[in-house]
C-alpha cells in the first residue's frame, strides 16, 4: 500500500496532510502525483470525487517549495483555470490547506463580485492564482494581471468547461502563457472535444485514467422511481420525511424549478436553499455554508453548480428532473459517495423523460433499478389543470412585462375615452349581409372621413350650439 511518503512528498506537506485527516492516497493521486513531480504534462481522467485537486496541489507546492522564486507583481507561477465560482474557491482553499506550512500566497479570482479585492491582491503578486476565464480575461485586459510568469498550468473540468461555452476563452488564456511549461488537464469524461482541446495544449503528456469514462463511484448505490411530473414534488416530501436523509443535493433543470421547489419544501416544513446562476455570490457562499453545518437545509441545485459542491458525507443526491446530457447524470451523482463514504442517488422519471433515462442507462452500460416501494401519494391536479396553470401563468408572466408601458392600442383606447379608438374595429361602418352605408353630411361624416384618412383619434369637440356648423344643406335652405 503507498503512502503519501512515498509518492516523494516532503515534510511539510504530510504534516498538513495528517491534519486534514488524510492518510493514504487515492488511486488518481498515486497515480498522477509521482510524475507531476518528474515535470511531464498529465491528462487525467478520474471521476468525480476522487481528489483530483491534490493529484495536482500537492506536487505543484513541493516543486515550488524546491524552486522558491520571488513574488512579482500582478503574476503568478500556478495557474488553474475552473469553470464556476465554487469550484474555483474549493480549489483554493484546498492550496491553502495543503500549502499552510510552505509560506505559499494565493489568490482567487471569479465573476459575481466586486473585482477590487481581487485586482488588489495580485497588486504584490501570488504563487498560485485559481480562476474562472471570463474574470481572468476581463482583469487582464485591465492590465491588472500578466500571465507571462506562468510555470504550471492547470485546466480542471475540462470538460465542464467546454459544456459552459469556455473554449474560446480558454484558448485566449492559454496564448498568453508561456510556452515553456508544465501543463495539467483533468477531466471526469473524454469526449472528442476534450480530446482534440488536451493535443493543443499538452506536450507529449502522459495519459492517467483511474476508471472507465463516465463510470460513476463504486460507493454510490442508484435507483430510480417511475412516476408522473405532478407527482414528483409530493414523493420527494416523502422521502425527505421518512428515507433517512441527512445531507441531501437535489438537482433541476431550471433555475425557476430550483426557486420553486424551494418554496414548496419550505410549506411541507423543510428546510431548503437553492443555489444557481441567478443567485449573488453571497446568497450561493451562504447556501454552501449552511448545507456542510451540523443542520443542513436540503440544497436545491442547478448543474451551473454541480461541480462546484465539493461536502463530504452528502448522504442522498436526487434527480429531481433528469437531465438532457447524459454525462452531466454522472457528475450529479458524484456529489455522494465521496472520500471513501457510501451515498444514494435517487432520480425521478416521468413518462416523457424514459429517452433521457435509456441514454443514462446506455453511458452507464447496465440499467438503472427501478424502485417498486412507491408509496401513497396524495392525488395531484390532473393534467388539464397543470395546462391551463401553465397558461396563466403565461399570462401573468405578458401582464407583467406589459405593466406600466402599454401598448399603442392601449394608449389610444384610454385617451379616447374607452368610446373612440383611432383603429376602426372591423366591420365598422358596414351592415351585415346588407351594401355599405352611405356616409352623409354632417359631423358623422366628416369625422369618419378624418379616420379614413389618418388624422388624430380623439372626436372633434361638439360645436357651440349657438354658432352650428354651415353643411352645404343648410347653406342651400338659406
Amino acid at each position: 500500500m503507498q503512502t503519501f511518503k512515498s509518492l516523494g512528498l516532503s515534510a511539510p506537506l504530510l504534516e498538513a496532510l495528517l491534519s486534514e485527516g488524510y492518510t493514504e492516497p487515492t488511486p488518481i493521486q498515486s497515480k498522477a502525483v509521482p510524475h507531476v513531480l518528474a515535470g511531464r504534462d498529465i491528462f487525467g481522467c478520474a471521476q468525480t470525487g476522487t481528489g483530483k485537486t491534490a493529484a495536482f496541489a500537492l506536487p505543484l507546492i513541493e516543486r515550488m517549495m524546491a524552486n522558491p522564486q520571488p513574488r512579482q507583481p500582478k503574476r503568478c507561477r500556478v495557474l488553474v483555470l475552473a469553470p464556476t465560482r465554487e469550484l474555483a474557491g474549493q480549489i483554493h482553499e484546498s492550496f491553502k490547506a495543503y500549502g499552510k506550512n510552505a509560506r505559499l500566497h494565493s489568490a482567487v479570482i471569479y465573476g459575481g463580485v466586486n473585482q477590487r479585492p481581487q485586482a488588489a491582491a495580485m497588486q504584490r503578486g501570488v504563487d498560485v492564482l485559481v480562476a474562472t476565464p471570463g474574470r481572468l480575461l476581463d482583469l487582464i485586459n485591465q492590465k491588472l494581471v500578466e500571465l507571462r510568469g506562468v510555470e504550471f498550468l492547470v485546466l480542471d473540468e475540462a470538460d465542464r468547461m467546454l459544456d459552459m461555452g469556455f473554449i474560446h476563452d480558454v484558448r485566449k488564456l492559454v496564448a498568453l502563457v508561456p510556452k515553456e511549461r508544465q501543463t495539467l488537464f483533468f477531466s471526469a469524461t473524454l469526449p472528442a472535444e476534450v480530446r482534440h482541446l488536451a493535443e493543443t495544449m499538452l506536450r507529449n503528456p502522459l495519459e492517467v485514467k483511474t476508471a472507465p469514462q463516465a463510470t460513476p463511484a463504486e460507493t454510490v448505490t442508484q435507483s430510480v422511481f417511475m412516476l408522473p411530473q405532478r407527482q414528483k414534488r409530493h414523493l420527494l416530501v416523502h422521502l425527505l420525511k421518512h428515507d433517512g436523509m441527512s445531507r441531501v443535493i437535489v438537482f433541476t433543470r431550471t433555475k425557476h424549478g430550483a426557486n420553486k421547489l424551494q418554496k414548496d419544501l419550505e410549506k411541507a416544513g423543510i428546510r431548503a436553499a437553492a443555489i444557481h446562476g441567478n443567485k449573488s455570490q453571497n446568497q450561493r457562499e451562504l447556501a454552501l455554508a449552511a448545507f456542510k453545518s451540523q443542520q443542513p437545509p436540503v440544497l436545491i441545485a442547478t448543474d451551473i453548480a454541480a461541480r462546484g459542491i465539493d461536502v463530504d458525507q452528502v448522504s442522498h443526491v436526487v434527480n429531481f428532473e433528469l437531465p438532457h446530457e447524459p454525462e452531466t447524470y454522472v457528475h450529479r451523482i458524484g456529489r455522494t459517495g465521496r472520500a471513501g463514504f457510501s451515498g444514494k442517488a435517487v432520480s425521478f422519471c416521468d413518462p416523457e423523460e424514459r429517452p433521457r433515462l435509456q441514454a443514462i442507462e446506455k453511458l452507464l452500460r447496465r440499467p438503472i433499478p427501478h424502485r417498486t416501494d412507491l408509496p401513497d401519494l396524495p392525488k395531484a391536479e390532473p393534467d388539464s389543470e397543470r395546462g391551463s396553470e401553465r397558461g396563466s401563468e403565461r399570462s401573468r408572466d405578458g401582464a407583467s412585462r406589459g405593466a406600466g408601458r402599454p401598448g399603442r392600442r392601449g394608449q389610444e383606447s384610454r385617451s379616447s375615452g374607452g368610446g373612440g379608438s383611432g383603429r376602426r374595429p372591423a366591420g365598422s361602418g358596414r351592415p351585415s349581409g346588407g351594401k355599405p352605408r352611405r356616409q352623409g353630411g354632417g359631423e358623422g361624416g366628416q369625422s369618419k372621413r378624418k379616420e379614413r384618412s389618418g388624422s388624430t383619434a380623439t372626436a372633434a369637440p361638439p360645436a357651440p350650439a349657438a354658432k352650428p356648423r354651415t353643411t352645404k344643406k343648410y347653406r342651400r335652405a338659406l
